[in-house]
C-alpha cells in the first residue's frame, strides 16, 4: 500500500524520533510529509512504532492511502525532491 504520512509533534524530541521512524519507511517529501510505501504487516508495524512515541493529546500522525494509478498521477510545481538542510552534503 502507498501512502502519504503527515505529522504535526508538538515536542522537538518526539518530533526527532518520528522523523527517525519514517525514514525507515519511506521518502521525506517535505519536512513533516513522507510518501511510504506499506506492504503486508509493515504498515502495521510503522503505526504501532509511531504510536509508541508520540502524544495523542499533543501530536497528530495522519496516513493518507494513494492508489497506484494515482501515485502516477502526482503533479509537482517548484521543488519535487526534498533537500533536507539538516543533511551532510560535499561541495566540490
Amino acid at each position: 500500500m502507498n501512502m502519504i504520512v503527515a505529522y504535526d509533534i508538538a515536542d522537538p524530541r518526539r518530533l526527532a524520533k518520528i522523523a527517525k521512524i519514517m525514514k525507515d519507511y519511506g521518502t521525506r517529501v517535505q519536512k513533516s510529509i513522507f510518501e511510504v510505501s506499506a506492504r503486508g504487516g509493515v504498515f502495521n508495524e510503522l503505526r504501532r512504532r509511531v504510536e509508541a512515541v508520540i502524544v495523542p493529546e499533543e501530536d497528530g500522525v495522519k496516513y493518507f492511502p494513494v492508489c497506484e494509478k494515482c501515485s502516477g498521477t502526482v503533479e509537482i510545481i517548484g521543488k519535487g525532491i526534498f533537500v533536507d538542510p539538516d543533511q551532510e552534503y560535499y561541495i566540490y
